[in-house]
């Protein structure tokens, strides 16, 4: 609403102030196209660091708990091992790759690795320890590695997958956009962690793919409207906008903004037609 005010009254400055030139509004729109554009990206920004911050916020209460109740049962069962624990973990993996679990699953057998390996470092701290044990420990290090990306990246995968999902069901574009955001950020989490994993960058190219198609999908519908309803610069503009997303993306896009362009050209050619059938109007519909 502020980016929106802001835009309004810079608008009306600007073409108060560009009276004496003509068509004063044509400057006076594009820098308040320019407002509003710089606006959505500032908060599509801030809207992923809002969700970055609230999965780890959340993630970090999960093993606050998780640790408050490994630590309840290791002072009941001393007696617990750590062949025992890693049967446990390997369960709890089981359990969160079946087909019918959600993406929350794969999280907690996540974070169960991440304090079996701070049980086994400890272990490896431990003075005395000998050569074969420590070689046992390490390779029990080595599988609870292993499962521990293996449930980042499947979270990471699963989560996005919805979240991509529930965003192509809904209506709105900003809401389209949000979140698809939050599927990005589930992808960016996991990459902080293994950051050379090709799966992420993949999916995270799609994810972004989808919010460009669905931004340039929506100034288009906004244009065709405005020329059904004869108002060609709005549509002219509309286009513009979309192949403004279209030179952000990072696939080819070069078709599409080429009958864009197309589009832009024959909207030009009727309006010019209209100016000069009935010069009265002067573009006033728009």
């Amino acid at each position: 609403m502020a980016a929106a005010a802001a835009a309004a009254a810079l608008f009306f400055i600007l073409w108060w102030m560009l009276q004496d030139q003509e068509n004063p509004w044509v400057p006076a729109g594009l820098a308040a196209s320019v407002v509003m554009l710089v606006a959505a990206a500032a908060r599509g920004v801030v809207m992923r660091r809002f969700w970055a911050r609230q999965i780890l916020e959340s993630g970090q209460r999960e093993t606050h708990r998780s640790a408050s109740a490994s630590s309840g049962i290791r002072q009941s069962t001393p007696q617990f091992s750590q062949s025992e624990l890693l049967h446990v973990l390997e369960k709890q993996s089981s359990e969160a790759n079946a087909s019918e679990s959600l993406p929350e699953a794969h999280m907690k057998a996540f974070q169960l690795c991440g304090e079996f390996l701070d049980t086994t470092e400890k272990a490896l701290a431990a003075p005395g320890l000998s050569s074969e044990r420590r070689l046992t420990v390490q390779a029990r290090q080595e599988r609870a590695r292993s499962l521990q990306k293996h449930h980042m990246l499947a979270w990471a995968r699963d989560s996005a997958r919805l979240l991509t999902h529930e965003a192509q069901q809904q209506a709105r574009l900003h809401e389209k956009i949000e979140t698809a955001n939050r599927a990005l950020v589930c992808i960016d989490t996991a990459a902080k962690k293994y950051p050379d994993i090709e799966e992420l960058d993949r999916s995270a190219a799609a994810v972004r793919e989808f919010m460009t198609s669905s931004r340039v999908a929506h100034w288009v519908e906004l244009a065709q409207r405005a020329t059904f309803k004869g108002r060609y610069r709005r549509a002219i503009d509309c286009y513009r906008d979309a192949l403004f997303y279209l030179s952000r993306a990072e696939s080819d896009h070069q078709i599409a903004a080429e009958r864009i362009t197309r589009e832009i050209e024959l909207l030009r050619a009727r309006n010019a037609t209209q100016t000069a059938v009935d010069p009265k109007s002067g573009g006033k519909r728009d």
